[in-house]
């Protein structure tokens, strides 16, 4: 969404202010134009030819995004076995799904295997069963590197404390379990979660995979996550995909030559494909003036955009109805009866009653995230692809609140 001649507009002319009139708020917009984008842009700074990009939908699973992410090549990393069903709904065959859960129980697995999914196990004890329940079924095998990597804690995934993957150090105890169960393990998988700041931070991650590499004979696939930083504000920093991937596509061609075959390298990106293609809309209700603060409240809340409240996250917050206003210093917080605070302090431009106030980089963990809390409903969604916008998810109603109660 930009500013254009004074009026915020998204891609093809499409006015936000009338997609608000017509759907209602608060409403979610997403771009298609920009997941494409982003999705040739990681494409492109790839240059090695067995490259598979594997859309993390845990970001947006809406079955429309999920589509589009189809249409452009995409594979699919699913968490749940639910996701893999929306996948394979969605179109995805089974071949092209990476199921990664985390503290799955073993019927989500076995579930997995009857659909025929590629399967990555990330705890010793789920490891040494396998062989057990599923002896002739290839498995991946995802290795927590002990990196830190990014600025945020509760996303950082890849650090000794993490409860994700097996220890780098628990190797020799994976070859015991694998070559006593004859197991047959066709990949390696490492996440060090979002906000990688520095490439060589990465690079140094795939190096103790690749180490690690050395001693299955049968690797078919090298899975090194994603993590890729997007920018939130103005002159924020990002992960410079380009320089990763030349220089990881450039050290990945030696690995295989070392290895004595060409394996295939695999993402899985979730919120660089989703990040900044969607918005959260949504409408002041009051601008409150205390001894100390203006707040501008707003019909939503952590109820539809939690990050703010559980991360920390910095969302950019226009005035999309009078962008052109004297600027002023405002609190924006929520409607729920817990303190939502989206943002202290922010410099926008100024508010009244009824104004439409915009959030970007709601693409990723926003919808998803999103909960009945005050038994409020949760947004409707919007899709905008070929300049045109259409409804993919509707607002809920009271009955759809009722209709999993027994009455």
């Amino acid at each position: 969404m930009e500013l254009v001649n004074g009026k915020y507009e998204f891609t093809g002319g499409i006015s936000p202010l009338d997609l608000c009139k017509e759907y209602g708020t608060p409403l979610y917009v997403y771009d298609a134009a920009v997941m494409a984008r982003q999705y040739r842009r990681l494409v492109a700074a790839f240059p090695y030819p067995k490259l598979r990009i594997h859309y993390a939908c845990k970001a947006l699973t809406n079955i429309h995004v999920l589509k589009h992410f189809k249409s452009l090549g995409s594979s699919l990393d699913c968490v749940s076995i639910q996701e893999v069903h929306m996948g394979i709904h969605a179109g995805f065959e089974p071949q092209d799904i990476l199921f990664t859960p985390n503290f799955a129980g073993s019927d989500e697995f076995d579930e997995a295997v009857a659909l025929g999914v590629k399967i990555n196990i990330d705890a010793i004890p789920m490891l040494e069963n396998w062989g057990l329940h599923h002896p002739n079924v290839p498995v991946c095998i995802r290795i927590n590197p002990h990196l830190m990597a990014g600025g945020n804690s509760k996303i950082s995934v890849g650090h000794i404390d993490s409860k994700f993957g097996i220890s780098i150090h628990q190797l020799p105890h994976v070859m015991r379990i694998v070559e006593s169960q004859k197991l047959k393990i066709n990949g390696l998988h490492m996440h060090t979660g979002s906000d990688i700041l520095d490439v060589e931070i990465f690079l140094k991650g795939a190096e103790i995979l690749f180490e690690a590499a050395r001693k299955f004979p049968d690797l078919e696939y090298i899975d090194l996550g994603s993590g890729f930083k997007v920018p939130y504000k103005p002159e924020d920093i990002e992960t410079d995909v380009e320089e990763l991937g030349e220089k990881l596509s450039a050290r990945f061609v030696e690995f295989c030559q070392e290895y004595g075959r060409e394996l295939t390298l695999m993402f899985e990106p979730g919120k660089f494909l989703v990040s900044e293609s969607g918005y959260l809309l949504a409408k002041c209700t009051l601008v409150k003036q205390t001894t100390s603060t203006s707040f501008i409240g707003l019909n939503t809340g952590l109820n539809h955009l939690i990050r703010p409240m559980f991360y920390g996250s910095y969302h950019k917050i226009v005035n999309v109805t009078e962008p052109t206003f004297k600027p002023r210093i405002y609190t924006v917080v929520g409607n729920i009866c817990e303190t939502d605070t989206f943002g202290h302090d922010r410099r926008i431009a100024e508010v009244v009653e009824g104004d439409i106030i915009a959030f970007y980089n709601a693409g990723a963990y926003g919808w998803m995230m999103s909960s009945n809390y005050n038994s409020r409903f949760r947004p409707a969604e919007v899709l905008i692809t070929d300049g045109k916008a259409k409804l993919i998810r509707r607002r809920e109603t009271i009955d759809d609140l009722l209709a999993t109660q027994m009455l």
